[in-house]
């Protein structure tokens, strides 16, 4: 139960910081950009502090930790499979254009309006 009051309190912060926001309608905008992010943040420290919130962060941590596992590709690998994709693109587009053309004769063909 205690977990459900937490995050209803991060929601009410999240909706005070965007009320602020309309409430400094007449200030510069860095003040009311802040309110916002004011609001946000201070709904993060407080629905961290639940049970959901602490698995929230722990998985946002082994994401981050699996994303610096991953062997992207080099440049050159990037390139040449860039290139391959476009090459066959360019092929299926010249084969579908010529099916296409095909099909059109035969059937302008089959009606009398060949040309």
């Amino acid at each position: 139960m205690s977990d459900k009051i937490k995050l209803l309190i991060a929601f009410l912060l999240v909706a005070a910081g965007i009320a602020g926001f309309y409430y400094l309608h007449d200030s510069p905008a860095v003040l009311q950009v802040a309110s916002v992010l004011v609001g946000i943040l201070l709904a993060a420290g407080v629905a961290s502090t639940s049970e959901s919130g602490k698995r929230f962060f722990v998985f946002g941590k082994d994401s981050v930790a699996e994303a610096k596992r991953v062997v992207w590709p080099s440049r050159k690998e990037t390139v040449q499979t860039t290139g391959v994709v476009i090459i066959f693109a360019i092929t299926m587009a010249l084969f579908l254009w010529a099916v296409d053309a095909g099909l059109m004769a035969v059937v302008n063909n089959l009606m009398g309006r060949a040309e």
